[in-house]
């Protein structure tokens, strides 16, 4: 593609638009091709061309753009419990995503891997979370129509000014916001001066490196959701592996409910937990649950 005579940023711009291997790479450094040509009567075909192909690169973009739109969106049912992941390229979504999901979306040193949102699901305690990744924020791919109707928004972000660039576009979500850090690569003292200002702003947030330990931030999810876990049990065997999901400040009767398809067959309620004031206590309709309860009903 090059003529005689070019600059070395031109001859470096077109070795790494031989290189690249994505079209977004592609156009990135057909711009500077375009840029670095020489303007001078010679040298015009050869500029008119660069301008021609990056025209079509991009017509090429857009195209694949709406599609992945439309296909992603369709495949997407949303669960009981869902997140989203937002944040500028590379501040490490799709790290977060592998790191808490069975998901095993493409982790690239490039800008704007992501083109599509990318779904996995994480369990904790027994409770599976649909966390979805959104491509980069600050790529055409973008679509905050997923942020705007999640449960829970994990802001990640790598330095503070982006928070607020975010969060100005999330006007419309109704979900909880946690600010998440990615500490990757931060010294303890700047890690120190970030926590101090999140806290100065009254942010819900948690500092970590998302290659590390997520067991916290997992916690910090779901209490995000703003509902309680209760698990079931039979007389006399042990208790369900996974747990009911509930609004907080539950009661008997609202589990009583989904369990029974007739509430006067009900003999006897029994708790285990964080609202029994001993093990097995008998309780009534009215008894109010919390998180983590085991509750065993006895039918005639």
């Amino acid at each position: 593609m090059a003529s005689t005579n070019q600059s070395p940023q031109y001859q470096k711009a077109e070795s790494m638009f031989l290189q690249a291997k994505t079209n977004e790479e592609k156009a990135k450094w057909l711009e500077e091709m375009i840029r670095e040509c020489p303007k001078h009567k010679s040298s015009e075909k050869m500029l008119a061309n660069l301008k021609t192909r990056y025209i079509k690169l991009k017509e090429k973009i857009e195209k694949a753009r709406k599609r992945g739109k439309s296909s992603a969106k369709s495949g997407i049912k949303k669960e009981e419990l869902q997140a989203v992941i937002i944040g500028f390229t590379n501040a490490g979504k799709s790290s977060l995503l592998n790191a808490l999901t069975n998901a095993s979306p493409e982790i690239t040193p490039y800008d704007f891997t992501t083109k599509y949102p990318l779904v996995g699901i994480t369990d904790y305690l027994g409770t599976k979370i649909q966390i979805i990744e959104v491509p980069a924020f600050n790529s055409e791919y973008y679509d905050k129509g997923l942020a705007n109707t999640a449960d829970v928004v994990l802001i990640l972000v790598t330095d503070l000014s982006q928070i607020r660039t975010i969060e100005s576009s999330l006007e419309r979500s109704a979900g909880k916001k946690i600010i998440v850090f990615n500490s990757f690569e931060k010294s303890s003292e700047e890690i120190r001066k970030i926590e101090a200002t999140l806290k100065s702003k009254k942010y819900e947030f948690i500092i970590l490196d998302v290659n590390g330990d997520l067991n916290n931030l997992k916690e910090k999810l779901f209490r995000g959701f703003g509902k309680i876990r209760v698990f079931t049990k039979e007389p006399g065997k042990e208790k369900s592996n996974r747990p009911m999901i509930l609004e907080k400040n539950s009661t008997v009767k609202d589990i009583a409910g989904k369990i029974l398809k007739n509430l006067s067959i009900l003999k006897e309620t029994r708790i285990w937990g964080p609202s029994s004031k001993f093990p097995g206590q008998i309780v009534g309709l009215s008894h109010v649950l919390k998180d983590m309860d085991t509750i065993e009903f006895k039918t005639r």
